[in-house]
């Protein structure tokens, strides 16, 4: 479908679940609102019959295409009918429960709980962006793409309910089976379980297996009784199975077990630092051995001996050793004599 050129344009799927026909994608310009595209649809009935929905909720009329959501997804919703109350409409009603369920449709303001749920198996929970290769799964079964997660991570810009993230150790990849021709219809599920064909949109339980990343669903484990992966053959632990986009007991499970393996790596790292000797300590062990290898022949106590000085061993070639000792030495006792006046000492003792 062609609509009027602008400078920017934006990429969007529509989907078309209540006319029970297949999505299409549409380029159309990013200022424009939400009531103007409606009215270029070629709709069987006014406009005014139906509204758009992303993400489960409903969009203003007056909000621009550029404030979809990234993944670009929006579905086109059948406004509730009406009548049955002296206003010339007719219920069809035959029974007071035909007449009270559609009267209970669900309100437009209100967030679909099945849209909800599709778009935490074909979005990415940090960029709402459609999951792509490669994809990754934290230890609480939540899907991500590894490069919006990424930099998150290096800009430390993760959300609060994310703080469990704390680097690439918290990342387990994961291998998403493609949905045959999925991309060329334009469909938003694009993956499925390589085993029984069914679709990653929710409705089905799926599991991560940590060992080899590959995701099958809980159908395909149950009908096939294997401790090896279906797709790969490596062998895997019950504890290796994963389950992705959980209940609230299957969340609180998995993270009760990655603050059980977060304390085992802890207690490892503190062992393995008291059995060993940081740099200081082992410098000061060394030093000390040296020492005791010095008083292994000597006394404890006694520095050891060290050779005596002698000027005449140190005298120029050019000189004579006594005379350049004599510098250093005192005189000898012989070279004086005693007369009956005087005493000649040596030099030092007088």
């Amino acid at each position: 479908m062609r609509m009027g050129e602008r400078a920017t344009t934006r990429d969007v799927v529509l989907r078309l679940d209540d006319l029970s026909l297949p999505a299409r994608r549409l380029t159309v310009p990013s200022r424009l609102r939400v009531s103007e595209l409606l009215r270029e649809l070629p709709l069987p009935v006014s406009s005014s019959s139906f509204y758009l929905t992303a993400d489960g909720r409903p969009l203003p009329l007056t909000a621009p295409v550029a404030s979809l959501p990234p993944s670009g997804s929006i579905q086109l919703r059948l406004r509730a009918l009406r009548g049955g109350g002296g206003d010339g409409g007719a219920t069809g009603a035959e029974s007071r429960d035909c007449y009270l369920s559609m009267y209970l449709a669900k309100k437009p303001d209100k967030a679909d709980p099945n849209e909800a749920r599709l778009s935490r198996f074909t979005c990415c929970a940090l960029s709402g962006e459609p999951l792509a290769a490669p994809a990754v799964a934290d230890r609480l079964g939540n899907l991500f793409n590894k490069e919006a997660l990424v930099e998150a991570l290096l800009h430390k810009r993760l959300p609060k309910a994310l703080s469990h993230i704390r680097g690439l150790k918290d990342m387990i990849p994961i291998h998403l089976h493609p949905k045959p021709d999925a991309d060329a219809a334009g469909e938003e599920v694009r993956f499925q379980c390589p085993i029984t064909g069914l679709e990653f949109n929710g409705k089905y339980q799926f599991l991560a297996l940590r060992k080899c990343g590959h995701v099958l669903s809980v159908k395909a484990l149950k009908e096939v009784k294997s401790s090896a992966c279906l797709v790969c053959h490596k062998e895997f632990d019950e504890a290796d199975k994963m389950p992705l986009n959980g209940t609230d007991e299957e969340v609180t499970a998995l993270r009760q077990r990655m603050e059980e393996e977060r304390g085992k790596v802890k207690e490892k790292k503190e062992k393995k630092v008291g059995n060993g000797l940081s740099g200081s300590k082992h410098a000061t062990a060394a030093a000390a051995m040296a020492g005791a290898d010095k008083l292994e022949n000597g006394k404890k106590g006694e520095a050891p001996s060290a050779k005596r000085f002698k000027a005449s061993d140190h005298a120029p070639a050019y000189a004579n050793k006594e005379v350049y000792a004599s510098i250093f030495t005192s005189s000898k006792k012989s070279d004086f004599k005693e007369t009956y006046s005087c005493r000649s000492l040596p030099l030092g003792r007088n």
